[in-house]
């Protein structure tokens, strides 16, 4: 029977992994997930963004399961070797989008489980999160959330940083590129500029080595430095574009207003430099109590399935996970099998074990999640 069980998981990701579907174009794997979801006995809804809802149970808690259909673009040919599926999407996050439904379906039905359970495949979480922003300005409730992404299958992510995307022009005045002296140069100002706010914002592996988390660091990264009109002109004007993270114990706002007082303290030094700071988007950091029963659900669950101790991992990057903590206020965290550094990679890949596994944790976790909040009730 378990053989059967595990068959029809692995070929309900197999199917699920041959629809391509790059961000925008999620609508055929919409239509294939809300028509399987209700052969697993789900009620299925798909919202007007194309996010396909599933519900199951009733009751408390609500435990909110959420990954995305869409991937970056980029077609792997799919193909089953040695144990792994090979194809775009198989950890980011098709794989754990699949282990999540069979999941819950199975949860679902047991009658241990006492609770609802919203399975919900988004929208373009690759491109602009409008898949979860959506269901934010919906006003989605739940009591506890999981997002479905390659944590590796023992491995709980229960905090991401949080993001500053900044736009900065510098404008000098300008003339012949055979008197340098006489002129400020923009991209050299622009560049100068940088060099300030990088050693503001500086982390280096030495600060790791002695004791310093990269978690808990603000840092900041050029992503692009663009200038200049012609061979023979000083350039007058250079755009940059700074990716600023921000760890927990930072709002996003209080690194815009240090960043604006660095800039401001470089144009006072350069009264010939006109500089110009936008935001183009912020995320705010997120990380969860390791103390809230959802964790503990999850590592108990971990445990009983792999024998081993769950390990909770920071990660700099940022995610959903950031978008709903902070608009829901509620236990949040990122679980799924696959291992993250395959994201994106032309051979991404997922071990088919660790799915079957990821299915029984997560299954696990809701029954003791379940438990457990009943029990505080």
């Amino acid at each position: 029977m378990k053989k059967k069980v595990n068959d029809k998981a692995v070929q309900f990701l197999i199917n699920l992994l041959g629809i391509y579907s790059p961000s925008g174009k999620e609508e055929a794997i919409g239509n294939f997930l809300a028509e399987e979801m209700m052969k697993l006995g789900f009620q299925v809804g798909v919202d007007s963004v194309g996010n396909v809802i599933g519900v199951i149970g009733d009751g408390e808690p609500v435990i909110l399961l959420c990954g995305h259909m869409d991937t970056v673009a980029g077609h792997i040919p799919l193909r089953v070797e040695e144990g792994k599926i090979y194809a775009r999407g198989a950890v980011d996050a098709k794989g754990p989008l699949a282990a999540m439904i069979m999941a819950a379906a199975s949860a679902g039905k047991d009658p241990a489980f006492k609770g609802k359970i919203l399975v919900i495949g988004a929208v373009e979480e690759e491109a602009t999160s409008r898949g979860i922003r959506h269901l934010i300005t919906q006003g989605i409730k739940a009591d506890y959330a999981i997002f479905g992404e390659p944590s590796g299958v023992e491995n709980i992510t229960i905090g991401y940083k949080g993001q500053v995307q900044l736009r900065i022009v510098v404008n000098t005045d300008t003339g012949h590129a055979s008197t340098p002296w006489l002129y400020e140069n923009a991209l050299e100002k622009a560049y100068e500029l940088w060099q300030q706010i990088k050693t503001a914002y500086s982390y280096a592996p030495t600060d790791k080595q002695n004791g310093e988390s990269p978690f808990y660091a603000v840092t900041a990264c050029l992503t692009k430095l663009t200038g200049g009109r012609a061979n023979s002109v000083i350039p007058y004007e250079c755009e940059m574009a700074l990716d600023i993270r921000v760890p927990p114990q930072f709002t996003t706002a209080q690194i815009i207003e240090q960043t604006q007082k660095l800039i401001a303290q470089y144009q006072q030094s350069n009264p010939k430099v006109l500089v110009k700071a936008t935001v183009h988007d912020t995320v705010e950091p997120f990380e969860v109590n390791k103390n809230s029963l959802l964790v503990h659900a999850l590592s108990a669950a971990i445990r009983k399935v792999r024998n081993k101790p769950a390990t909770l991992m920071r990660k700099t990057g940022t995610g959903d996970m950031n978008i709903l903590g902070k608009a829901m206020n509620l236990p949040i965290v990122t679980y799924g099998p696959g291992d993250s550094h395959l994201d994106h990679r032309v051979d991404e890949h997922i071990t088919i074990s660790e799915y079957l596994d990821a299915i029984q944790i997560y299954k696990e976790t809701l029954l003791k999640l379940s438990e457990l909040h009943n029990k505080r009730v």
